[in-house]
């Protein structure tokens, strides 16, 4: 995975601060912030970023699902920008899914979330904007804002006999077991 070393690990104390919200959406730090995540994001085969991965403590995060070795069954989406995002519970039921992080790699866990979300948000522009997301759209949503609140999704499993190695994970998935 490139840029390892541009993605904040587990123990770095930027994954434990809640994020400031984005004052200037429009400002040039913004905007190198934001093409910094989509580069890091793009090289490291994931579906989802938040600014504090990268060592920025701002409220951005993007959204990028697409099927990858990581996330096979992924949704094509195309990848979206939210600033200072917020977002509204639509349905109370909740599902149990496994997630991995880039700033942890090499483990995967099941974790409890909620599958359907109105999720508010400022574009690059500073434009206001909304989406329904549903299902694994929610799913890296809720893993990418807790990101934003200083949480990693360890922190959500409720067992931990619920978090495995990649390996044992990429090997349940051959075996279709998962």
């Amino acid at each position: 995975m490139k840029n390892l070393d541009q993605i904040a690990q587990l123990g770095s104390s930027i994954l434990r601060q809640q994020a400031l919200s984005v004052e200037d959406v429009e400002s040039d730090e913004t905007h190198i912030i934001i093409n910094r995540m989509f580069t890091i994001l793009s090289e490291s085969n994931g579906v989802g970023i938040a600014a504090p991965q990268i060592f920025e403590s701002v409220c951005i995060v993007i959204i990028a699902s697409r099927p990858s070795e990581r996330y096979p069954s992924a949704p094509k989406m195309e990848p979206v920008v939210m600033i200072n995002p917020e977002y509204e519970v639509l349905s109370q039921e909740i599902e149990k899914d496994w997630e991995g992080c880039l700033s942890i790699p090499e483990i995967r866990a099941l974790v409890p979330r909620f599958v359907k979300l109105k999720i508010t948000y400022l574009d690059c522009q500073g434009v206001v904007q909304e989406m329904i997301a549903e299902n694994f759209i929610a799913r890296v949503f809720q893993h990418e804002y807790d990101h934003l609140l200083g949480l990693v999704y360890l922190d959500r499993v409720e067992n931990n006999m619920d978090i495995i190695s990649e390996k044992e994970f990429q090997k349940m998935m051959t075996l279709k077991k998962i």
